[in-house]
């Protein structure tokens, strides 16, 4: 899950890429073995939780961040959250059952229609929106797909869509993508507000770097097929998300996401219609390291398809991004750059992920001071 996902992964060749657009296409038949371009039995292993013993994340209720009598311990339930573990589970929101189970409808329905009509919404030659399959950047020697087909789109600006994907996608979805878009806007920003104030910086800045007019967001919907063998690969490969926060539904209740707590992998298990936030890079660099942006993975099922949304939302291209100034100070200095978050992007997606090596390259050394 990361702002602009797609920018962090490369296209093979045209030729490669018409035959490899979609995964879902290739395992209709029974696979007999795993590509090699889909392997990752090279990798560090992964330390995994037994299930019976790894804790749960944390749950933040929505109604209570905003209700009087309520706020202020679920304030501070969102500090400790986001020092701890930089990711939570949102229950009691506002966005309705009935949009989240039309949502589900219209998603599975896309990914049911014939190849040639999805063909119609594919990545183009030097672009990264659209619908295909990804391979991490910098990947040499065809190897480094993650197992999974992705539709990745702007969606904010109005200005910055592209006029051949959501604006043409068939009517109902896209009518039911911006109903979803428009309460995930809203929702977001009370999440934003909040953290700003358990960071005690004024909701004048967030507004600043994230007005609805201008703020970047991004939507991505993935379909992880079934794998015959799925310990040789991965959905998506750790990282953290280069945003100020993602919010990530399971859209057909199959579990796979897991995130890494003290050098352990701790799978994700999704309470009815709830959402899970994740705080990004973006955020750590805000509250100048306080708060915590989160590695996270996705692991695919031997039997069982599994479908996801995640919406990212970040400032607007021309804000710059580096701790907050109420933060520092002589005794606190600043621990990152402040750079613009073009540059940021620029610079995020011009690099291999690798865990959270990115914003170690933004940290500034003690001992030095920032340019």
């Amino acid at each position: 899950m990361h702002f602009f996902a797609a920018m962090a992964y490369s296209l093979e060749s045209s030729k490669e890429l018409e035959s490899s657009i979609s995964l879902q296409e290739i395992t209709k038949e029974p696979v007999a073995s795993i590509p090699n371009r889909y392997l990752c039995i090279d990798e560090e292993p992964s330390l995994l939780s037994e299930a019976s013993l790894a804790p749960a994340i944390p749950t933040i209720d929505s109604k209570a961040l905003v209700m009087e009598q309520t706020r202020g311990s679920e304030l501070e339930k969102l500090h400790l959250t986001c020092k701890e573990w930089g990711i939570f589970q949102l229950v009691n929101h506002e966005v309705s059952s009935s949009i989240m189970e039309k949502l589900k409808y219209e998603i599975e329905k896309f990914y049911r229609l014939p190849l040639e009509e999805k063909m119609r919404y594919k990545v183009r030659p030097g672009d990264f929106e659209g619908y295909g399959q990804t391979a991490i950047l910098h990947s040499q020697d065809q190897k480094g797909f993650d197992w999974a087909d992705r539709f990745y789109m702007i969606t904010n600006p109005l200005q910055r869509r592209k006029p051949h994907l959501l604006p043409q996608l068939p009517p109902s979805l896209r009518e039911t993508l911006e109903v979803y878009l428009s309460e995930l806007q809203k929702l977001a920003k009370v999440l934003l507000w909040s953290i700003a104030d358990t960071l005690k910086i004024a909701r004048e800045e967030v507004d600043k770097m994230f007005n609805d007019e201008d703020a970047m967001q991004s939507v991505r919907m993935t379909y992880y097929p079934p794998c015959p063998k799925p310990e040789l690969v991965m959905g998506f490969r750790p990282h953290s998300d280069a945003t100020a926060i993602t919010i990530l539904h399971q859209v057909n209740g199959v579990d796979g996401f897991q995130v890494k707590k003290d050098g352990v992998w701790i799978p994700v298990h999704f309470l009815p219609n709830a959402f899970v936030v994740n705080l990004g890079d973006i955020l750590e660099i805000s509250s100048n390291g306080l708060y915590k942006s989160i590695e996270h993975s996705a692991t695919v099922n031997s039997s069982i398809e599994r479908i996801s949304i995640a919406m990212f939302f970040n400032p607007k291209f021309e804000a710059e991004v580096g701790p907050a100034a109420s933060l520092v100070n002589q005794d606190n200095p600043p621990a990152f750059k402040t750079v613009k978050m073009e540059k940021l992007v620029k610079d995020y997606f011009s690099r291999k992920q690798d865990g959270k090596s990115f914003l170690e390259h933004l940290r500034i050394s003690k001992g030095k001071r920032p340019q």
